[in-house]
């Protein structure tokens, strides 16, 4: 089966790497355009697009896919479907139609729940204990579309967002590829989503991933690890943006007002308001990130300080 894949983020590229040893003809890839990226703000190409160059393969980059002359180019490549892994981009009915097969969407949740931008993120944070990924026929409506195929995955304990994303990335690719062979030979009929169990996951902001330090500690726990690596969490120490990287819950520590510090040697702890918990990466203003024991030698912090305004 002749293929275009569409995809744009590091996520992504599993799946391409997958579909490209297949036995489907892969034949291009669409990308979103080069963005500025580092501290120089320098255009540069998606994790997608650098692979598919690797891979010789042509590279499609509108700027957005209703654009005709990219609709003439995609319909040139003469695609029997088109694998989606986080294109980032809203596609019109005239794009849909181009393939005989349709776009087929590899989305990070079990469908229905976390239709979305963010269905990792949001499923972490929520404290769900099983998530997976789900390939799905994409219609105009969000995440809707009759669904091929499912696999799960357990969330851990310690798992953040990225931690969770790369075993589903790994996972995943395998699916998108048994799904597209599974068309191919006419044996995988897709099946409409259930009506009930539908939850959505928009994009999670920067304000969203400030910590509240009223909230008890397995919510912070939850909310840190949801916004890791991206877009980070954070506090305020001294009216300064202070990012926080995975704490860990202590059970058996004597309270603390929330956002107080205890200190010492080889700890620091934050209150909450049902407990204490233990700061994990830390990166305070104008310093590089660093373990909060070496952060509070480094400053000389004593008990008593807090966090939060």
């Amino acid at each position: 089966m002749r293929v275009v894949f569409a995809g744009t983020p590091e996520v992504a590229v599993p799946a391409l790497d997958a579909i490209a040893a297949s036995a489907h003809e892969l034949v291009g890839v669409v990308t979103r355009p080069d963005a500025p990226a580092g501290r120089g703000r320098q255009l540069a190409a998606s994790p997608v697009a650098v692979r598919a160059e690797e891979l010789g393969l042509p590279v499609l980059k509108p700027a957005h896919p209703r654009e005709p002359e990219f609709q003439t180019a995609l319909a040139a490549m003469q695609p029997d479907c088109c694998p989606v892994v986080a294109y980032g981009a809203l596609l019109p009915q005239s794009a849909l139609d181009i393939p005989v097969h349709g776009w087929v969407n590899l989305h990070f949740s079990v469908l229905p729940a976390w239709r979305g931008a963010a269905p990792v993120q949001h499923a972490v944070w929520a404290g769900d204990e099983v998530t997976g990924a789900t390939t799905f026929r994409i219609v105009k409506e969000l995440d809707a579309g009759p669904t091929f195929g499912v696999m799960t995955e357990r969330i851990r304990e310690s798992d953040t967002s990225g931690d969770l994303l790369t075993r589903l990335a790994e996972g995943g690719a395998g699916l998108l590829v048994t799904t597209l062979d599974g068309i191919e030979s006419g044996e995988l009929e897709a099946r409409d989503q259930p009506a009930d169990g539908v939850t959505f996951a928009p994009k999670i902001l920067v304000e969203d991933a400030r910590v509240d330090w009223s909230e008890p500690a397995v919510a912070i726990d939850r909310r840190v690890r949801a916004c890791t690596p991206a877009p980070g969490a954070w506090t305020t120490f001294e009216g300064e943006r202070f990012k926080l990287g995975p704490v860990a819950v202590v059970n058996d520590h004597e309270a603390l007002p929330p956002g107080e510090l205890e200190v010492t040697k080889s700890a620091v702890y934050a209150g909450t308001a049902t407990g204490v918990v233990r700061l994990g990466e830390v990166k305070a203003h104008g310093r590089k990130e660093m373990p909060a024991a070496d952060w509070a030698r480094g400053v000389r912090l004593e008990s008593g300080v807090r966090l939060g305004d």
